[in-house]
């Protein structure tokens, strides 16, 4: 299933902004393109991330647009697939004729989508796909979340800390769950704590009642998981219901593992989170301009770094006044390694990627994270 979402604001002949087409007859509006999971497992996280697209186009657009013109960010739906995310970049870039795709949320998706790109001279921005993987898409993929490397280590030390030496860890099976996998255990077995157990389960099961109670069986001081969608919610229900949660679970990213769970399953989870929100857009928070946008909660923190996506590119747009394929490359090199959105200063490598990420320490309290 493919979704196409294109929303353009049209500024209103009553305002004190003149019309763009008036202004710019000639020029058809500058057209951009997104990827992310609008169905699937992980569909509530995709509809977050679309509405910052939404909110950063609607802002750009209330400003004048980007160099002189309106932008239009064509979205399109992975439902979490490899396969189907190599769809949607072809028909973007092939009919839609887009020089920057931003997406996917699943590092499975994104690093196909990402070297597709790469390899037909357009720009890439990852906007959380977390694997170590990321870093080898190519030259002309940027992310603006940090990888796993950083992640792990902050969790490692943080569950070190807590007194968790004997931990068993639970990912899913993919790019992101075997890179979280492998970081983990690196970085806590450095501190001098051991994985005694580890699942890596297959997504999309009714159940994993079966690798709970296998993993449960190492008697580890502590559970350390990371997942999202259906498999969090079914995880979480089955290991309230053996009795696991007597010991003490950490959630990496917890907004999206206890995300939909009821709170009955998740109250107690301690974990970390990335800190995405914490600067603020024309002098109102991202969570404000949200919940007056949506009148709702942000569903999670992954929304601003969609947000901060669309916002870089235009950046560099604005730097090449130009979004020509190879001018937004080119301009990219300059404007994205200190580029400072909500979710920070980019500061990346020379891998483009972020050599710093601010994390939070949290924990679930009636469904939701909180600042422990």
């Amino acid at each position: 299933m493919k979704t196409r979402f294109r929303r353009i604001v049209i500024l209103s002949a009553l305002t004190s902004v003149p019309l763009l087409s008036a202004v710019h007859p000639a020029f058809a509006d500058i057209k951009l393109g997104a990827i992310l999971p609008l169905t699937g497992t992980s569909a509530s996280i995709g509809e977050d991330q679309r509405r910052g697209i939404e909110l950063a186009v609607e802002n750009l657009n209330a400003k004048g647009g980007v160099a002189g013109q309106k932008l239009d960010v064509v979205v399109e739906d992975s439902a979490g697939s490899p396969v189907t995310g190599l769809n949607a970049v072809r028909k973007l870039t092939q009919v839609d004729k887009v020089p920057l795709v931003v997406g996917d949320f699943s590092s499975s998706v994104t690093i196909p989508v990402g070297q597709y790109l790469v390899k037909n001279n357009l720009v890439h921005i990852n906007i959380s796909g977390t694997s170590a993987d990321v870093r080898k898409i190519g030259k002309s993929s940027y992310s603006v979340i940090g990888l796993d490397d950083l992640s792990a280590r902050f969790s490692a030390d943080d569950v070190w800390q807590q007194g968790y030496h004997n931990v068993a860890f639970i990912a899913p099976d993919g790019a992101y769950g075997q890179g979280m996998a492998q970081q983990f255990k690196q970085a806590f077995e450095k501190l001098g704590g051991k994985v005694v157990a580890k699942v890596l389960y297959t997504s999309g099961q009714p159940s994993y009642r079966r690798e709970l109670e296998q993993i449960s069986r190492a008697k580890p001081d502590a559970y350390v998981y990371t997942s999202y969608g259906q498999d969090a919610i079914v995880l979480n229900r089955e290991a309230w219901e053996l009795g696991l949660g007597k010991t003490p679970w950490y959630g990496m990213y917890l907004t999206m593992a206890i995300a939909d769970s009821p709170a009955q399953y998740t109250n107690g989870q301690m974990g970390m989170e990335v800190s995405g929100m914490a600067q603020q857009t024309d002098g109102q928070s991202y969570n404000a301009n949200y919940q007056q946008r949506f009148h709702e909660k942000p569903r999670s923190v992954y929304g601003s770094y969609a947000y901060d996506s669309i916002m870089l590119a235009a950046a560099a747009i604005d730097k090449a006044h130009d979004a020509s394929p190879a001018a937004l490359v080119a301009a990219m090199k300059t404007v994205a390694p200190k580029f400072t959105g909500i979710t920070g200063t980019l500061n990346l490598d020379a891998d483009n990627q972020r050599q710093t990420q601010p994390y939070l320490k949290v924990k679930a309290l009636n469904g939701e994270p909180v600042a422990r």
